[in-house]
């Protein structure tokens, strides 16, 4: 073979493993929203119907949040074995937890049907999904960004971190769709329709996700036979500085997905005077925005020199724009509430897509699988996934969306320090751009 075709052919493979990295990704993350809508909506009518009102929203949520408790333990079991016998063979099995987890939801019967074991299985059916999650996500960054070319890494991680805006926008449709039909049969088979499409997704997800090779980074590890041991117990005594800066730094590109999605959906539709399908609307604009606006983040860090400048240039205006989404959603005038989530979202999923690359360039080939997943799992369980419960528990607090407002604005402050400390760290990946940590007058951002 000569040089010219072996580069075509390492071309066709990168390629193949973005594609299957962000078709994969795409229908675990449908899973996983479908589910955060769902509770917004109707889980709590459903499951818990002798709680009432915010107080079954509230709870609605902790079975929202249950997922994300389990995806650290995902992020550790599928880390482990993907550090240690590779990417590729994680990902088939997170895939179908997943999309079997979700279609069990989706036959579930409701409390009326068989009192307190209904909730009890959908909390042990989501700590499943939430699993399966867990070990999804840093396979998926992995398996694109390690078949990346040279310099691309960031780009090529992007693939997977747009599955999440794909897999919102499926979702949103999907419960938009339904929404139209009569409450009751809503209430009774409708919401139910979105979950057992999964079992077709997953099908589709496989026939892709197969086809994909090895990653060359994992594939040298095996060879030279520099597998950890114990990935977690290593990565823990050698690197637990960068765990810490990497939980912190996950946490707008997270939470702030489901401040729009779950928090506000709640909110505007039981609190304020939004009708359902007005405000899925609302959501579903966004997400479709994100979907175009998202790749962009992956390029300005890519093209810029440093990488601190360019997170700092993306972040500093949700500073201003999550305020200002609330304050408009508060409003109740739908075009207003419209604009507001929009621009509230660019800044973040501009952060979201170049966050997967910069933060597998900061752990060792080795042990990158257990590293991302921990941080970025970790984040979800913390901070991610109790958005929505500490949302609504200060909005029943107080009574005022200020202090959900001082939050989000906390959660911008946190990512962007954090970030800028990560990036001084030692960057190990050798097919991103040669550079070594961020140099020093960075620090004066954070």
């Amino acid at each position: 073979m000569g040089a010219a075709q072996a580069a075509r052919e390492r071309r066709r493979t990168a390629g193949r493993a973005g594609i299957g990295a962000f078709v994969g990704s795409t229908i675990e993350w449908f899973d996983f929203y479908i589910y955060g809508t769902a509770a917004a909506l109707v889980f709590d009518q459903v499951f818990f119907p002798e709680l009432e009102g915010p107080v079954g929203t509230l709870v609605a949520f902790a079975t929202f949040w249950v997922g994300f408790l389990a995806r650290p333990l995902g992020g550790i079991v599928f880390g482990h074995f993907g550090d240690r016998l590779g990417r590729k063979k994680t990902l088939v099995i997170t895939l179908l937890m997943m999309g079997i987890s979700t279609t069990l939801i989706g036959l579930l019967p409701g409390y009326a049907s068989i009192g307190v074991a209904a909730p009890i299985l959908l909390v042990t059916i989501r700590m499943i999904q939430g699993i399966g999650l867990g070990g999804e996500w840093g396979g998926s960054v992995l398996i694109a960004s390690e078949h990346a070319p040279r310099g691309k890494s960031i780009l090529y991680g992007a693939f997977a971190q747009q599955g999440s805006p794909v897999g919102n926008s499926l979702s949103t449709l999907s419960f938009l769709l339904i929404s139209q039909l009569p409450d009751d049969d809503f209430l009774t088979w409708g919401w139910r329709v979105p979950f057992l499409a999964s079992a077709v997704l997953v099908v589709v997800g496989l026939v892709v996700r197969l086809k994909v090779a090895e990653s060359p980074a994992m594939a040298e590890v095996i060879e030279k036979k520099q597998a950890a041991r114990v990935p977690l117990s290593e990565i823990l005594r050698k690197h637990p500085t960068l765990i810490v800066l990497g939980i912190g730094a996950c946490t707008i590109g997270l939470s702030a997905t489901y401040f729009k999605t779950t928090f506000a959906l709640s909110w505007a539709t039981s609190a304020l005077n939004f009708e359902r399908s007005d405000f899925l609307t609302i959501i579903l604009v966004a997400t479709l925005v994100q979907i175009v606006v998202q790749p962009f983040g992956a390029l300005i860090v890519t093209r810029m020199r440093s990488w601190s400048k360019a997170v700092t240039l993306i972040l500093l205006p949700e500073i201003v724009l999550m305020p200002l989404m609330f304050l408009l959603i508060r409003s109740e005038n739908y075009g207003l509430a419209m604009f507001g989530v929009v621009v509230a979202t660019v800044p973040h999923c501009l952060y979201y897509a170049a966050l997967a690359g910069m933060l597998a360039s900061r752990f060792p080939a080795h042990l990158r699988y257990t590293g991302i997943s921990l941080c970025y799992q970790l984040c979800g369980t913390l901070l991610g996934g109790t958005t929505p419960i500490m949302g609504q528990f200060l909005l029943n607090r107080t009574g005022s969306i200020t202090a959900v407002i001082a939050y989000a604005v906390f959660q911008v402050l946190l990512t962007l320090g954090c970030v800028l400390l990560l990036l001084r760290r030692p960057n190990h990946d050798d097919r991103a751009a040669a550079r070594g940590p961020e140099p020093a007058r960075t620090t004066a951002l954070v």
